[in-house]
């Protein structure tokens, strides 16, 4: 008898699977085998496989100081959306309002519209108050577009917690301040380190925005990769891009481990 495994049926659909994993994971693969390519132009495949292209990225003062830059915008926006997410969400499930339905809407307005777009208005409304190229500016547009992804996860925590359980504190002589501190934000933990940690990966990784809001005086990672390309393509790029991909891949896998990210999601 034919093991289940290894029928007809299931093959097919194992075998589509696989392929279809393929063809998403391709261009990553492609990139990881260039980067260790000798040659001083993108070519596939390498003539020669070499880790110059990894140790030139650790040596260039340009990408390092920008990715120094990036990693700070992240994790201040990382954590200004955590704060605002989470009193937004809090307010947007524990109480009713007049307007409510209108924030509930435009906290998640940025996912409807595309980021080209947003990035055109935002630099219309950072141009006069003078926020256009500094950090100020961008880190209030990168809270704008990763402001959502934050008040969704710690909303769907929120919405788990059983509202009897801080009702009960209250009548023990809570503060509405205990309540929330001892009770509601260790359950809504999950949600909260999520949300954080996609802003931070969004904000890390944003270009659109960030080619529309910054030119010299403040610059990001991706924008420096940009003017890099507009004169080089070597593969020092391709390093560089399986390095954030690792740095990425890193966070996921630590706050999988650290709070299982998948159940928080």
């Amino acid at each position: 008898m034919i093991s289940r495994a290894w029928q007809p049926g299931t093959l097919a659909w194992h075998s589509f699977i696989f392929l279809l994993y393929l063809f998403l994971l391709a261009p990553i693969i492609i990139v990881f085998i260039i980067s260790f390519d000798t040659r001083q132009y993108l070519a596939f495949p390498p003539a020669e496989l070499s880790l110059g292209s990894y140790i030139k990225v650790l040596h260039n003062p340009v990408f390092i100081a920008a990715f120094g830059r990036s990693l700070t915008l992240g994790i201040s926006v990382g954590v200004g959306a955590i704060v605002v997410g989470v009193l937004l969400a809090f307010a947007l499930t524990r109480f009713q309002f007049r307007g409510r339905s209108v924030i509930a809407f435009l906290a998640v307005a940025p996912f409807l519209v595309p980021h080209i777009v947003l990035a055109v208005g935002l630099m219309l409304v950072l141009a006069p108050l003078g926020l256009l190229d500094t950090y100020t500016g961008i880190a209030v547009a990168h809270l704008g577009i990763t402001l959502p992804y934050t008040v969704r996860t710690v909303t769907m925590s929120l919405l788990a917690v059983d509202p009897r359980i801080e009702e009960a504190a209250r009548i023990h002589g809570a503060s509405p301040w205990q309540v929330f501190h001892r009770i509601t934000l260790p359950l809504i933990r999950p949600g909260v380190l999520a949300g954080g940690a996609i802003a931070f990966l969004i904000s890390f990784d944003e270009a659109t925005l960030s080619l529309f809001l910054v030119s010299t005086r403040a610059s990001t990672l991706p924008t420096e990769i940009y003017r890099y390309l507009e004169y080089a393509t070597d593969p020092q790029i391709a390093a560089l891009s399986v390095i954030l991909i690792l740095i990425s891949l890193a966070v996921v896998v630590v706050l999988e481990r650290l709070i299982g990210l998948r159940k928080a999601l």
